[in-house]
C-alpha cells in the first residue's frame, strides 16, 4: 500500500522507484502483488500516461487513512518519547542551506543519530507529494493553505553596493539618491521597484528603477554587487562579510526594506513522524538564533 500511494503520488513507477530508494521493477512487483491480493486493477497504464481506475481511486483514500492509522497505532505502542529514525528529506533555500543552517542541522543530527537527512536546495515552491518532501524552510509569505506553516523568524534587508557604483564617493542617505544609481533586482522579491521604510519615523518611500542585473539568486546578487554593477537590497547576514572587508557600503542606513518572514512548511496530516517533530522543534528554536547572530555580527 505504501508503494500504491508512493506511485500515485509520484505520477510514475520510476519516481516512485527514485523516492522509495528502489528500482522500477520492485516497485513494478509491489503494484503487482498488491493488485492480485486485492483482485481489482488500480491503475490503467500506457507508454505515456498512467491513471486510477475507479477501483484504483477508491483504494488510494482507503490506503491513505489506513497507513495513517497504523502509523498511529505504532506512536501509540512506542509512546510520545519514540526516537526518531529514517530519513528526512527537506528542502532549504541556497543561501541558507549553504551557510547559516548548517549548524544547526550538523545539532540535529549528533542529537538523533538515527536519523539521516537529504539536504535538497532550492528557492522554487515546493511540491510535498510529488517530489517525496517532508519539511520545508520558505522565505517569503506562504500562500498554500494545504500545509502546516510556522513562522520562525524575519530576515533583516539592506541597502548596499560597492564604492565604485557611488559618485564621488559620497554614500547616499535619502532614498531619493538611489534612483539615479544603477540597480540589480532578487527577482524572487522585488523586480523594478522597492519600498524603503525609515527606522524612526516610519515614513515610506518607493523606488522605481530598471534593473541591470536581474538573478533569483541571493549569492549571484552580492557578488554582482561586488563587481560594482548596481545597488542592491538583500538579507544582511549574507553582506555582512563584504561589509565588514570594505568591498560592500551600507546606503541610506536610516531606511529599510521590510523584512522576509521565514517559515517551516510540511503537508497538513493526523500523524507525523518523530524524526519530523523533532526536526521542527529544533530549527523552530535554533533558527532566531542563527539569524541573530549572522545579522548582528554584520
Amino acid at each position: 500500500m505504501q508503494t500504491f500511494i508512493r506511485i500515485v503520488d509520484a505520477g510514475s513507477l520510476s519516481s516512485a522507484a527514485a523516492q522509495l530508494g528502489t528500482t522500477q521493477p520492485t516497485v513494478s512487483r509491489r503494484l503487482q502483488a498488491l493488485e492480485r491480493s486485492l483482485g481489482l486493477r488500480l491503475l490503467q497504464r500506457s507508454t505515456h500516461a498512467m491513471k486510477l481506475t475507479e477501483d484504483g481511486t477508491r483504494c488510494y483514500e482507503r490506503a491513505k487513512e489506513l497507513l495513517a492509522s497504523w502509523d498511529m497505532f505504532e506512536s501509540d505502542l512506542r509512546g510520545a518519547s519514540d526516537e526518531p529514525e529514517g530519513t528526512l528529506r527537506v528542502v532549504v533555500p541556497h543561501a541558507f542551506g549553504q551557510e547559516l543552517l548548517v549548524d544547526p542541522l550538523t545539532e540535529y543530527l549528533g542529537r538523533y543519530t538515527r536519523v539521516s537527512v537529504e539536504w535538497l536546495l532550492h528557492d522554487r515552491a515546493v511540491d510535498f507529494i510529488a517530489d517525496g518532501i517532508d519539511c520545508a524552510l520558505h522565505v517569503g509569505e506562504v500562500k498554500d493553505p494545504s500545509v502546516v506553516a510556522i513562522r520562525v523568524a524575519e530576515v533583516p534587508r539592506i541597502v548596499v553596493a560597492a564604492p565604485s557604483v557611488l559618485t564621488g564617493g559620497r554614500v547616499p542617505v535619502h532614498p531619493d539618491e538611489l534612483a539615479r544609481l544603477p540597480w540589480l533586482s532578487l527577482r524572487t522579491f522585488y523586480r523594478n521597484e522597492i519600498s524603503l521604510t525609515h527606522v524612526a519615523t516610519g515614513e515610506v518611500q518607493p523606488i522605481v528603477f530598471q534593473p541591470r542585473v536581474s538573478t533569483d539568486s541571493l549569492y549571484a546578487l552580492r557578488s554582482a554587487a561586488v563587481k560594482g554593477l548596481g545597488v542592491c537590497v538583500g538579507s544582511s547576514w549574507v553582506l555582512r562579510e563584504d561589509l565588514q572587508r570594505g568591498r560592500l557600503v551600507h546606503l541610506v542606513p536610516r531606511w529599510q526594506a521590510a523584512p522576509l518572514p521565514m517559515y517551516l512548511l510540511y503537508p497538513a496530516a493526523r500523524f507525523h513522524p518523530a524524526r519530523l517533530r523533532r526536526f521542527v522543534e529544533w530549527m523552530r528554536e535554533r533558527i532566531p538564533a542563527a539569524l541573530a547572530v549572522a545579522t548582528s555580527a554584520g
